[in-house]
């Protein structure tokens, strides 16, 4: 049989393959990486009944127009995104997001945009045809790891997808609603006391916004100075992805799933885990408020972010 895969007619803006993450590197410098957005992920392989730390593809602002070639798939896609599928006579269908749908071999699918979000995923049936860097499919392109030799995808590349077993026309669909909350759980992070009591106070009651330096390493924010009173820079020590920096020019930065993994400037915060997904959607103008939560209470919130997944993984069995 010949290989099904994608030929890339338009690269996109920042496509490249992702998954879970690589986990257990952050001693040789090797970051986590992963979906910027770890629900959607999941739903996108949940949709087209693939394993749920299978890899898809991952698409920022404007997405690819592929062109599948030698064969046939189900695929969905995750995320507020405008996407269309272009068949072989010419008609055109406009795509609904959280529902799968069935693409022939000839036909295109082009990826035309997110909407509110920057992220979107596209998973296909049985997954792509990769090798795993490190125990995962994830493209990191700060370092250059994972398939397609760590860089995004550029035109006419092609994306193997695997084609054994494949049932076609099973529609799956889920009823799901994109998070608009602008309020981020926080935890104090370990220099929050390197900061004036009036930055404290602001940074927990004034507003921020997002600039345009925001991409899978992180992003800037701009708003109200937070001052430091003690020293604008420490020793580098590790990082974790939502930890919140602050540089000498008193602009938080949060770290995303591309974070280097050691950093000299101090913390403030820590974003908690249940609020990840959502701050890595934030596109740029975006508003952010913080508000502190006990390490007790993050735990309590996670638990309930994983039940609520749980409800739309099991919306279709």
């Amino acid at each position: 049989m010949s290989n099904t895969y994608f030929e890339v007619l338009r690269a996109g803006v920042n496509t490249t393959i992702q998954d879970i993450g690589r986990n257990h590197m952050y001693h040789l410098g090797i970051t986590i990486s992963g979906a910027i957005d770890q629900r959607n992920y999941v739903l996108s392989n949940k949709l087209v009944n693939n394993s749920l730390n299978e890899a898809v593809i991952e698409f920022a602002y404007q997405g690819p127009l592929l062109k599948l070639k030698n064969g046939s798939i189900n695929f969905c896609i995750t995320g507020d995104v405008i996407f269309k599928i272009i068949k072989k006579d010419g008609s055109i269908e406009d795509g609904t997001c959280y529902e799968s749908y069935t693409l022939e071999d000839e036909e295109q699918l082009d990826i035309i945009s997110t909407k509110n979000t920057a992220y979107g995923y596209l998973s296909v049936s049985n997954g792509f045809k990769l090798q795993k860097i490190w125990n995962s499919y994830s493209i990191n392109t700060k370092a250059n790891i994972g398939p397609n030799n760590g860089k995004k995808y550029s035109l006419q590349d092609k994306i193997l997808i695997n084609n054994q077993d494949l049932v076609l026309n099973k529609k799956n669909k889920i009823n799901y609603n994109e998070s608009s909350d602008n309020l981020i759980r926080i935890i104090k992070g370990t220099n929050f006391n390197y900061f004036s009591k009036k930055s404290q106070d602001s940074f927990f009651n004034d507003e921020f916004s997002v600039t345009k330096d925001a991409d899978r390493m992180g992003i800037r924010l701009t708003g109200p100075k937070l001052e430091n009173i003690v020293n604008t820079n420490i020793k580098s020590e590790g990082l974790v992805r939502g930890v919140i920096q602050v540089p000498a020019d008193g602009n938080p930065i949060i770290m995303l799933s591309d974070h280097g993994t050691i950093g000299g400037y101090p913390k403030i915060g820590v974003v908690i885990s249940a609020d990840l997904d959502q701050v890595g959607q934030f596109t740029p103008g975006s508003k952010i408020r913080f508000k502190e939560v006990s390490l007790a209470e993050a735990q309590n919130i996670f638990k309930a972010y994983t039940i609520d997944t749980n409800k739309y993984l099991n919306e279709n069995n």
